[in-house]
């Protein structure tokens, strides 16, 4: 038996209302054009092209199949990883020893497994989304406290906003689902090495709506997003390179974060809002929560403020997982930068 899911308090979806560069600038975007746009700028071979169309063929095939076997599909994916994939168990296990010491093995062990199910659920609706009619998914997916999203957008108008969210629940539908209701957002994408995959990837989350920015020229971008009032969402719960982190709590332990947030912050003013889509008890709607915007320290000692923003935004990101473990991506190796070299690493066998 699967583990019950802890759900958020049931709330009346705000309606959808696009803004200036809602829903009628989305429609106009082809398909056609999409896919040119991808292969152009990932500047793909002949042999990756053939990769790149194979793959979304069998997408678009994949996604005929019925949601009741595709769900469950899915799943059953999820279960077989949760059995084989020993290296990411043992990594999950560890990160949820660290977060959750006061439970059991067994309680452990259930998270994690329903972990890898929640992934199962999301790869099923990441194919509806690369496939036949993934406009669909957006009727599954509702919002919380989607006024206080507008208000935020005129409190702060010119200055843009920056979506502090997490790998939790589903975030390629969190991204899909938002542009889709003619909401604007970017996202910085680091460039995958296997390029087929990567534009496949992009093609997905563009055709959707969503504008991506590559991360070798991100901060030029971001900025030139933010002047221009953009969205920008930034997935913040990564184990980042020493020579860009700062050291900061994540649940009891100290993890490597980037400073890149709070740097942005210092620099535009722009405020930072954390949002997270949450799968709801029925396993295939969804709930897009947007909490309160992160109050930000500006004292004029920037390495002080950096600290305590990235402490804050950490905080917010382990509140939302504290509420509901099992829809957390456990298997990153979250805590591999230590603050001290030649510190024993958590993941070792």
């Amino acid at each position: 038996m699967e583990p019950a899911q802890s759900t958020s308090t049931p709330t009346t979806p705000a309606p959808i209302r696009p803004n200036a560069r809602g829903g009628q600038t989305l429609k106009k975007r082809t398909y056609d054009a999409k896919r040119r746009a991808q292969i152009t700028e990932l500047k793909l071979n002949w042999l990756d092209r053939i990769i790149f169309y194979a793959m979304l063929s069998v997408f678009h095939l994949l996604s005929l199949i019925p949601d009741f076997l595709l769900y469950r599909l899915g799943m059953l994916g999820g279960l077989i990883a949760y059995k084989l994939d020993r290296r990411h168990v043992r990594i999950g296990m560890r990160n949820l020893a660290i977060a959750f010491p006061e439970k059991s093995i067994e309680e452990r062990q259930r998270i994690l497994r329903s972990s890898y199910l929640n992934i199962g659920r999301s790869v099923a609706e990441y194919i509806r989304l690369g496939g036949f009619f993934y406009e669909r998914l957006k009727k599954r997916v509702s919002y919380h406290r989607f006024d206080y999203w507008l208000q935020l957008q005129q409190q702060h108008a010119g200055k843009g906003g920056l979506v502090l969210t997490a790998h939790f629940g589903n975030f390629e539908l969190l991204l899909a689902a938002h542009a889709m209701n003619g909401q604007q957002i970017s996202l910085v994408h680091h460039t995958q090495r296997f390029l087929p995959g990567d534009a496949l990837m992009s093609f997905i989350r563009e055709r959707a709506g969503v504008t991506i920015i590559r991360k070798h020229a991100a901060a030029r971008a971001v900025l030139k997003a933010l002047r221009e009032n953009k969205i920008i969402g930034i997935p913040f719960d990564q184990n980042a390179k020493r020579s860009e982190a700062v050291f900061v709590p994540f649940f009891n332990e100290i993890a490597a974060t980037s400073t890149g947030l709070a740097r942005l912050v210092a620099i535009t003013g722009a405020p930072v809002i954390p949002v997270f889509i949450v799968r709801q008890p029925d396993n295939r709607s969804h709930v897009i929560e947007i909490f309160d915007e992160v109050p930000i320290q500006r004292s004029g000692d920037a390495a002080a403020d950096i600290e305590v923003n990235t402490r804050c935004f950490v905080k917010a990101i382990e509140d939302i997982v504290r509420r509901h473990p099992e829809q957390f991506l456990w298997m990153h190796r979250r805590y591999k930068t230590r603050p001290v070299r030649g510190t024993p690493s958590f993941y070792e066998d």
